[in-house]
């Protein structure tokens, strides 16, 4: 399919695994990471059968810094698990929101071993993948896909209900258990201080002279493209989730202004200040910040903007076709702990996740990795049609409102 990731959006980075990409088919409509605070917009939940009720996983005996409890996995389900013998994974390079370090930390507790299949794939190949059904080392057992992935599939997911399920929001799940919010990130600026002296704040900020803006992906093939262009437009007049119009409008002014750089971003680019200054997820932006701080190469701030705030949500499900179901349901159980949430919420992962309000109420995100999160307070998510009315446009008009052909590659 041509929603593989590595095919169809950049990353800002030379030397990390690409990012998760979704297919831009009508169909398949990517929003990438999210729930919390803001005003969410989501899709109804879906009636399906009614969902496994999960036992608890047992709290450990000592509890994380912050008060937040430690796993311990189900023994009835771990017992199972160890029968079927692995547990497979799609579309999660380990660099993607610390899932290295929470892959390692579930075959440590659990002693099931991980398989990941294809690591770069977009979420419309992980649909694909449950629908053929090709065989037990191949087909995945989990999905992590973008929200607009998940509605309308319940058909093909086993309805679960993970230990932690009543902390999660009720507009961030299928009410029946078929998916449930993970995490999310917003849109910000990276911008690269050795190069640019006045930070922007704000959308109309990249507008002043002498700024240098790039995109991380082309707006006529990349969902993060297209989505920084309609996230430009809710910081303009008529702008809002309903009218991504304003945002190519914007992108006219920058071109014409001669602000827009149209090269597609790559962390290299950025550290020579080819693209000072590019619009990516919040989550890609600090793990940059904090690459190039270990090594000196650049001085990077992350920006969220003050207005015109974006954010999507992936969600989890387990696949009816699912050849280690109970592995599933006890990584599900994991993924939704306090101690894998935090792992997805510090460096590098810096993924907001679903149940964040929960630990945050109860002091169970140390200090430390809260600290280092970015505000995003007043954050929208679009919904699936949104969305999908967004990515018609913009891919459809970009090179006639703004006057910007293909973008070409930033040279490593």
């Amino acid at each position: 399919m041509d929603d593989a990731r590595q095919n169809v959006e950049e990353h800002l980075t030379t030397t990390r695994s690409l990012p998760r990409v979704l297919t831009l088919g009508a169909a398949f409509v990517f929003i990438a990471a999210a729930c919390g605070g803001g005003t969410a917009t989501t899709a109804p939940a879906t009636e399906g059968p009614a969902a496994t009720e999960g036992p608890a996983a047992t709290a450990g005996a000592s509890q994380a810094a912050g008060g937040a409890e430690a796993w311990t996995p189900d023994a009835t389900k771990l017992a199972a698990a160890k029968t079927e013998g692995g547990l497979n994974l799609i579309a999660v390079p380990r660099d993607w929101c610390n899932y290295g370090a929470i892959i390692d930390a579930y075959t440590a507790k659990t002693g099931v071993p991980i398989n990941v299949i294809t690591p770069d794939a977009g979420s419309g190949a992980e649909i694909e993948a449950i629908k053929t059904n090709t065989g037990a080392s191949t087909t995945p057992d989990v999905v992590d896909v973008g929200f607009a992935f998940g509605a309308p599939n319940v058909a093909l997911f086993t309805p679960y209900k993970v230990p932690t399920w009543d902390t999660i929001a009720d507009a961030d799940k299928d009410a029946n258990g078929a998916w449930y919010v993970d995490y999310y990130g917003v849109l910000s600026f990276e911008v690269n201080k050795n190069y640019v002296t006045d930070v922007p704040k704000d959308w109309n900020d990249l507008l002043k002279p002498g700024m240098k803006v790039a995109l991380a992906g082309d707006p006529t093939l990349s969902n993060q493209a297209i989505q920084s262009v309609y996230a430009a437009g809710l910081s303009q007049t008529g702008g809002s989730l309903d009218n991504a119009q304003p945002g190519l409008d914007f992108f006219k002014k920058l071109n014409d202004a001669g602000n827009f750089v149209p090269t597609i971003a790559k962390l290299g680019s950025v550290v020579k200040g080819d693209t000072p200054i590019v619009i990516t997820w919040s989550y890609l932006a600090l793990a940059d910040k904090d690459a190039t701080a270990a090594d000196g190469s650049a001085d990077i701030e992350v920006v969220i903007p003050a207005t015109g705030r974006f954010a999507g949500k992936y969600v989890q499900a387990i696949a009816k076709v699912a050849p280690h179901p109970n592995a599933a349901m006890l990584w599900e159980d994991f993924l939704f702990s306090d101690e894998a949430q935090n792992l997805w919420l510090k460096a590098p992962g810096y993924c907001i996740t679903s149940r964040f309000d929960d630990m945050k109420s109860r002091n169970a995100i140390p200090a430390d990795v809260l600290g280092k999160l970015p505000d995003v307070t007043g954050a929208l998510f679009p919904n699936a049609s949104q969305l999908d009315t967004a990515k018609k446009l913009i891919v459809g008009s970009w090179k006639s409102v703004t006057g910007v052909g293909p973008l070409a590659t930033a040279a490593p």
